[in-house]
């Protein structure tokens, strides 16, 4: 798996991952902070996050315009630095007035343009590395690697969020409850619908002490966006450690460094590709980057109608074995003892074996030990769910990868494409979880943004997670790889771009659920996903020649 991959993979992977932290450790708590501080309801919310995550996938495609003719490593640089003035601006505390907004979407406006400055240029940086045909057969499993290095990075990154959120929280004298946000908002704008239930959970917290219902209630507003303001630091620090970590190792990777214009002024050899071969390998690009978009949309439903669901119709404890799930250093411990299993058999040498072997053992037990310490019920937040994709995406990748070589040695291993038609018909099985779990349940309409007087399993949840997250592995390393190896020499930048700028499109479609939400029954949204990702593999298998004659060339 590691085996025989250049030194610089590794480099970029790890500055990746400090990234990656950062933004979703901000990304976790992103919604349930708009609606807190500035009192908006969901469509208001995810709208917003929508456009966010719309410019942060769109930013690449200049970047990458722009890395094209001045460099890649000069734009990840300038990444690196605007992206931390941006969480930097999203660490101070404000009111909830236009100043306030002011400063809240310009950060947004940062981080977005300085991820499109980073993010697909550091991945056309990897692509490069396995131009050699030293390493150009393992081309693949790199970027599903790379791939697993920034879930780890994620994986953590909720429970991150959700410690110093209520660090600060408790400080306070206070604890999250996730009616309270929207209750409040409601008190201070005159509607006393919510209030037997905000007095009865003002008793339990010791810093309501002396206050009125109304002063209870913007000081409560108030401790949670400053909680959340803290929590976006972490971000800052993360890119400090990331770019450490870049300019650290850049030997490693200084050869990857180098645009189609600076190989041809330095007299270095460029694959040269006719008019016609350029033509049809940017337009089997151009229909892979329209599934793209569908694919997203459904996807990043994690951090808006997903996470309100968390909140407003899943339980918020757990019980019993599934209590494991919800302990980030059990999770991790799982995930890494995969590996050392995968070891024991990939191991030349009995030594390895044995070292493996031992490793499994010492981190099951630790895991079986963690759970075992854990309280006999356990509270859980809705940014909690989140961190299942990630740990999913570093637990199945050495599954994933020992899958398509398996394949690949049998001549049988599906073409990217094909593996990406595969991922859409996954994905609408993973929303069909969704459904099968929200018949019966009330519309958001009648519920009014409070939560649910009828409550689901997590288990939906996280299964929904575990079905999106094979979607996701058949999808995303794989359509990245597709695209590091298919773009022309002269348009790499531009065509990874083009990938971000689909998945942007892709996520501000996600809003769509969001303006459904309070429009149609809860089982229907997620139908409308389910049908969208069923008629992406409808549409992308029938052209499947057109796009699989294009990339042979």
């Amino acid at each position: 798996m590691f085996k025989d991959q250049p030194k610089g993979l590794f480099a970029l992977a790890l500055a990746n991952t400090g990234e990656r932290f950062g933004y979703y450790t901000m990304l976790a708590i992103f919604v349930l902070f708009l609606q807190a501080k500035y009192g908006f309801n969901v469509a208001q919310a995810t709208q917003i996050n929508a456009i966010f995550l719309a410019g942060v996938y769109f930013m690449p495609l200049l970047g990458g315009l722009l890395a094209d003719k001045i460099g890649f490593g000069k734009c990840v640089t300038a990444g690196i630095g605007v992206m931390f003035l941006g969480y930097l601006c999203l660490t101070i505390p404000t009111g909830a007035d236009i100043t306030g907004k002011i400063l809240t979407f310009g950060a947004l406006g940062l981080i977005a343009i300085g991820t499109g400055l980073f993010k697909g240029n550091l991945q056309v940086m990897v692509g490069n590395l396995y131009d050699d045909p030293k390493y150009s057969a393992k081309r693949d499993s790199a970027f599903s690697l790379f791939y697993m290095a920034i879930n780890i990075g994620a994986m953590f990154a909720p429970s991150a969020a959700k410690a110093v959120t209520n660090y600060f929280l408790g400080k306070s004298g206070l604890f999250y409850n996730p009616e309270i946000p929207a209750l409040a908002h409601q008190i201070l704008d005159g509607n006393q619908a919510g209030a037997a239930t905000v007095e009865n959970l003002m008793g339990q917290m010791s810093g309501a002490q002396g206050l009125d219902l109304i002063q209870f209630c913007q000081f409560y507003i108030d401790k949670l966006a400053n909680a959340y303001n803290y929590a976006f630091a972490v971000a800052c620090i993360s890119l400090i450690v990331s770019a450490l970590i870049y300019f650290a190792f850049r030997p490693w990777f200084k050869s990857a460094d180098i645009n189609a214009k600076q190989a041809k002024a330095a007299h270095k050899d460029v694959a040269e590709l006719s008019p016609e071969q350029t033509k049809n390998r940017i337009i089997a690009l151009i229909l892979v980057f329209v599934v793209v978009i569908f694919f997203w949309m459904a996807f990043h439903q994690n951090g808006g109608t997903m996470t309100i669901f968390a909140r407003d119709y899943t339980m918020d404890s757990v019980q019993g074995a599934m209590r494991v799930g919800f302990n980030i250093w059990s999770l991790a411990m799982i995930a890494i003892s995969i590996y050392t299993l995968f070891g024991i058999f990939q191991s030349e040498t009995a030594k390895g074996k044995i070292g493996c072997g031992i490793a499994t053992a010492i981190l099951w037990s630790g895991a079986y030990a963690m759970y075992a310490g854990m309280d006999s019920v356990v509270k859980i937040l809705p940014s909690d769910f989140q961190q299942f994709n990630p740990f999913f995406v570093v637990a199945l990748t050495p599954v994933s990868l020992a899958i398509f070589s398996t394949l690949a040695k049998k001549g049988k291993e599906p073409s990217a494409p094909r593996k990406i038609g595969f991922g859409m018909i996954v994905a609408a099985l993973g929303f069909g979880i969704l459904a099968l779990a929200s018949f019966g349940l009330p519309s958001p309409k009648d519920i009014g943004e409070t939560v649910s007087p009828q409550l689901v399993s997590p288990m939906y949840l996280i299964s929904t997670y575990l079905v999106l997250t094979f979607a996701e592995l058949l999808l995303s390393p794989m359509g990245i790889s597709f695209v590091s190896k298919v773009a022309p020499p002269k348009y790499k930048g531009a065509m990874m771009g083009c990938w971000f700028a689909a998945t942007a499109l892709g996520n501000y479609l996600t809003s769509v659920p969001g303006i459904l939400w309070n429009k149609v029954p809860l089982w229907a949204v997620w139908s409308v996903l389910i049908v969208l990702c069923l008629l992406s593999a409808v549409f992308i298998f029938s052209i499947m020649k057109k796009l699989e004659s294009a990339t042979n060339d």
